[in-house]
């Protein structure tokens, strides 16, 4: 059974072909959203002018706990949260943009800020956590990435708040530049559409972006995905789409790790 739509979703996010694809999506189901930005401005070139009682934007580094205001989450019942930075050393990590403080200050900060009230939230990992003391992974994992991933899916476990955790495959497509390309949802998954989902991290493979936006968003109203950790690939077919049912049986197809 679907749930009714919540008063709001929100949506906290960094990276920002993630965000764009995530708030994209739920804008164009008219979904009511409240996304939390580091810079607010940059909503405008990035969705156009919105109504806000659609959109509503807010200011929030979920480094910082004093910035998140839990007048922030009033009437939010859904959070998805892609927050995250590259996992070697790059200009991204100016400003103190380091996985540690993203992946695992960032994701307590928030969690922490959360109301028990919250009826899912969504996290958007990666595959490789469980194992990052193993080779490949542990060139990946040099800097800590998947180790403070793996922190942070530990807190969100730990929190009493119910979620689903997504960890994708390397991330494919993109960039995305226009929120006019997003809404079209033309993007580019090319051939790559059909979804493979797994558990137990045991998945290796690529992802479409897109994929993972729609993942997150179906995840939401899905019951049994509630308390579950999947990895998700794409690979080439024609995949679910946006069909809900078809979501909910790939879902529910997944063998218990």
């Amino acid at each position: 059974m679907r749930l009714m739509r919540p008063t709001y979703r929100a949506v906290q996010l960094v990276q920002p072909n993630s965000r764009q694809l995530v708030v994209a999506s739920l804008l164009s189901r008219n979904i009511k959203s409240r996304l939390l930005l580091r810079d607010p401005e940059k909503a405008s070139s990035l969705f156009g002018k919105q109504d806000e009682s659609v959109l509503q934007v807010y200011k929030a580094d979920t480094r910082n706990p004093n910035d998140l205001d839990p007048q922030m989450f009033e009437g939010v019942t859904h959070v998805i949260c892609c927050t995250g930075t590259t996992a070697f050393p790059s200009k991204r990590w100016d400003g103190d943009n380091t996985p540690e403080r993203v992946d695992w200050d960032g994701i307590r900060n928030l969690v922490s800020a959360l109301p028990q009230t919250i009826k899912r939230l969504v996290l958007v990992s990666s595959v490789g956590v469980t194992k990052y003391n193993e080779t490949p992974w542990s060139i990946m994992n040099l800097f800590g990435v998947l180790k403070y991933k793996k922190m942070g899916e530990d807190f969100v476990r730990n929190s009493g708040i119910p979620f689903t955790i997504i960890r994708p495959g390397r991330l494919t497509d993109g960039p995305y530049t226009s929120y006019d390309l997003n809404t079209l949802l033309k993007a580019t998954a090319g051939e790559r559409r059909a979804v493979v989902i797994g558990k137990g991290d045991k998945l290796v493979g690529e992802v479409s972006r897109l994929v993972v936006a729609e993942a997150c968003i179906q995840a939401l109203d899905i019951q049994s995905t509630e308390g579950q950790i999947y990895e998700i690939n794409s690979v080439k077919g024609e995949g679910p789409g946006t069909d809900p049912e078809k979501w909910e049986e790939l879902f529910r197809s997944v063998p218990s790790d």
